[in-house]
């Protein structure tokens, strides 16, 4: 009995002590603070954040998204007393929530239909305080979305300042609202409140551009912002993977590729401390070490090694060519390239090897380095799995991209821990995933949108990734995707189209949906997956410089035609450009943006931004919802006679006149006009005419006509998917120089005879490029 008097009264003095603690944290009452005490000791709550949060000067509407029904007793404790709180019955019912409810005003009703009730009017023109909890939905459906249409409304009739809220690691509760199949359930989670500045409705639009946005839209990126904020800004990526290992279970099954099978996250950072310990004994600190392997598990375990070490990451394109390996190797003063024996073999890259070491670089080969693990090296890494071997910052480099080339010499691109941090959660803060989906990613890790989205996002958020080589594989892939069943797949319009050519309409039934980027998704490819498939492809945008995604479409914003509404926490800037009505060079800015530039001019120095500002070089169209629609590049529009015409929107053109074919519009000096526009075209009777006529029904400008038309047996695609325009121009200029001479060998005949000396030029200049690109294969 003394015993136990004494364990109360220990108790007793504790939460006392850190219920004086609370107070003076968070400026609240002493009642309140003995609420907090207790979550305080057994969820190490930190509610300081609520602090800044509850200074603001009235009118306040706190914009609480709501992830577990323990929320509203917290900020009913933590929030002024004199707030009303908007409670549903469901919430209003929990234990926690009844016996917090004297702590501070609360009212139950229907929150879809709060804009109509006078009270809350008169409350907030009253100087008053009203917190608001919204469902923790990515992506709300239209009833949900109400409530936002609501509360900006709301919000603008009142003044009142936004406040956002949020407790981190709620929604892995016991009483949370997410479904334990999606968030798995702990016993005493970390709970941190977060909170966004003050600011009203107006100023919440004026973020995200006043002719680019609803209210209520507006609303809704900054609660998303406040989700992908959440994230600590201190975190690098080996931490980010340690930490969802230890969210999500490190025995969980993680990774998976065709050939080693799976792999838990314990595996994965058990491998990477071995390797860590060997790459940080053959390099210097933040030394940049070439990564050239293909999308299988020991280039994740490989990726994750390098960032425990403190070293960065550079991801060498083996489709890239000898000459393009070793520049990039050069300009990002590689000393060493971590390879596999048994991959370069298998892609026939022995020429590349040859190259690379000719230059002068060293080839570690993995499968020799892991032969000569020792067993005390396996043990030892078993015990210090979680820790990185060296200390990192998350504003360092991490990575270095290089830029495919489609507009001049690759450059390298270096973004830090922070940068593939942020994108991820930016990322899902916009398109809703969970623990029960499957990626099936395609895209090579060399690529920024398969190295953010195609491995760090998965690995982050606890959904399982399976890994394939190639993205070449058109009657394989499907094949594959029909025996692994995912979920969720990353492609081009390009591949996307290739896979449902040869693939059963079962194969991608498992899909909810396809990301698509790298380039535009044509209507057709759309249609075939929706009809065939049932799974809508979700059209994104986005550059290396960025991470890579700037924008998506989602299951809720979602526009056909558009590469859907810019992500929380990226500001956008327009500028006019001349001969373009209607359409604006569009320069970006965000924590995703890049640290800058390695260029081949002055190899190993890191070239920044001047303004943080980054210049897409995209000409674009953002509606009043904030849709953005990418018009073309800069330097992908011809100047004919004084006028812009894009050259993207005329291939466009062309596509839905030969839907099945590849083509590509270029542009050439000309004499008379400045500029024209040639066509490549994979299409054998392609014609004029036909192009005129249909130009012409769609009431567009004869400008778009091609002036001429180059037969071509295939258009060059890069790694990433994209149309090789600069290898395209190449051969369509060579092609027409060779017309140009058969035209003068025949006394200048008629123009008439130009499409048919290009096809014969077409047939003699690609043999022997096709036979090299089997080869390559």
């Amino acid at each position: 009995m003394v015993w136990a008097l004494v364990a109360i009264a220990v108790l007793a003095a504790l939460l006392g002590g850190l219920a004086m603690r609370e107070k003076s944290r968070t400026g609240v009452s002493m009642r309140q603070a003995l609420a907090l005490a207790l979550p305080a000791l057994s969820h190490r709550l930190d509610a300081r954040a609520v602090r800044a949060a509850g200074a603001a000067e009235g009118p306040v509407i706190y914009a609480i998204s709501e992830q577990a029904r323990l929320d509203a007793a917290l900020f009913l404790a933590a929030l002024p007393d004199d707030t009303l709180h908007i409670l549903d019955p469901a919430s209003a019912g929990h234990w926690a929530v009844e016996a917090c409810r004297p702590l501070a005003k609360s009212v139950i009703f229907d929150k879809e239909r709060m804009i109509a009730n006078r009270r809350l009017v008169r409350h907030l023109k009253g100087k008053g305080r009203l917190a608001v909890y919204f469902p923790d939905a990515v992506e709300p459906d239209a009833d949900a979305f109400r409530l936002y249409r609501a509360v900006a409304l709301l919000a603008r009739k009142t003044g009142a300042k936004i406040v956002p809220l949020t407790v981190r690691n709620a929604r892995f509760l016991r009483s949370s609202l997410t479904p334990a199949e999606k968030a798995p359930r702990q016993w005493f989670p970390r709970l941190t409140m977060h909170t966004l500045a003050p600011a009203t409705i107006g100023e919440i639009v004026a973020m995200r551009g006043r002719d680019m946005t609803t209210p209520a839209n507006a609303l809704f990126d900054r609660m998303a912002e406040l989700r992908f904020t959440s994230t600590d800004p201190a975190q690098t990526l080996f931490g980010a993977l340690v930490l969802a290992a230890r969210t999500y279970g490190p025995s969980r099954v993680i990774v998976e590729d065709a050939v080693t099978g799976a792999l838990a996250y314990k595996r994965v950072l058990i491998g990477a401390r071995v390797l860590a310990k060997r790459f940080a004994a053959m390099s210097a600190p933040g030394e940049a070490m070439g990564v050239l392997l293909p999308n299988a598990n020991g280039a994740v375990v490989t990726f994750f090694a390098l960032q425990s070490a403190g070293r960065v990451a550079a991801m060498l394109n083996y489709t890239a060519g000898p000459a393009n390996v070793v520049s990039a190797i050069n300009t990002a003063k590689i000393r060493t390239v971590l390879s596999s024996r048994a991959f370069i073999e298998k892609a026939d890259l022995q020429p590349l090897v040859v190259a690379i070491e000719e230059n002068g670089t060293k080839i570690i080969w993995l499968e020799e380095m892991r032969e000569t693990v020792t067993l005390p090296e396996k043990l030892s890494a078993a015990a210090l799995w979680s820790r990185p071997i060296a200390e990192t910052r998350a504003g360092e480099p991490a990575v270095v991209l290089f830029t495919s080339g489609t507009e001049g010499s690759p450059k390298g691109v270096v973004l830090s821990h922070r940068n593939l941090v942020v994108n991820a959660a930016q990322s899902e803060a916009r398109v809703s995933i969970s623990v029960e989906d499957s990626l099936f990613n395609v895209l090579p890790l060399f690529h920024s949108f398969g190295l953010t989205g195609g491995m760090v996002l998965p690995l982050l958020y606890g959904v399982r990734l399976f890994l394939y080589p190639s993205p070449l594989h058109y009657k394989l892939i499907p094949q594959v995707a029909a025996r692994v069943q995912p979920t969720i797949m990353f492609g081009t319009d390009t591949f996307l189209a290739g896979y449902a050519r040869t693939a059963k309409d079962t194969d991608f039934a498992s899909l909810r949906f396809v990301v698509a980027g790298a380039e535009a998704v044509k209507h057709e490819t759309e249609e075939v997956y929706r009809s065939r498939f049932d799974c809508h492809i979700l059209e994104g945008y986005g550059m290396t410089e960025a991470s890579p995604v700037v924008a998506v479409n989602s299951a809720t914003h979602s526009r056909l035609g558009t590469v859907g509404r810019a992500l929380p926490g990226i500001a956008i800037r327009l500028e006019p450009v001349e001969g373009i009505e209607g359409g604006f060079r569009m320069w970006v800015q965000g924590p995703n943006v890049m640290l800058g530039y390695l260029k081949a001019d002055r190899p190993g120095e890191l070239q920044p931004l001047e303004d943080g500002w980054y210049d897409t070089g995209d000409i674009v169209h953002i509606d009043h919802e904030g849709f953005i629609e990418v018009r073309g590049r800069a330097k992908r529009f011809a100047k004919i006679g004084g006028e812009m015409v894009s050259l993207g929107a005329v291939e466009i053109l062309v596509q839905s006149l030969w839907p099945a074919d590849r083509h590509a519009a270029l542009s050439v000096a000309d004499r008379r006009k400045g500029e024209k526009i040639v066509l490549a075209t994979t299409t054998r009777d392609a014609d004029r005419q036909r192009i005129a006529e249909k130009t012409q029904a769609e009431g567009m400008t004869k400008l778009m006509v091609p002036s001429d038309i180059v037969p071509m047996d295939d258009i060059p695609v890069l790694g990433s998917g994209k149309t090789d325009y600069v290898t395209t121009q190449e051969r369509v200029m060579a092609l027409l120089r060779r017309i140009s001479r058969v035209g003068s060998g025949r006394n200048r005949k008629s123009n008439d005879d130009a499409p048919d000396a290009a096809k014969d030029a077409a047939k003699t200049a690609k043999r022997p490029n096709r036979r090299a690109r089997k080869k390559s294969a």
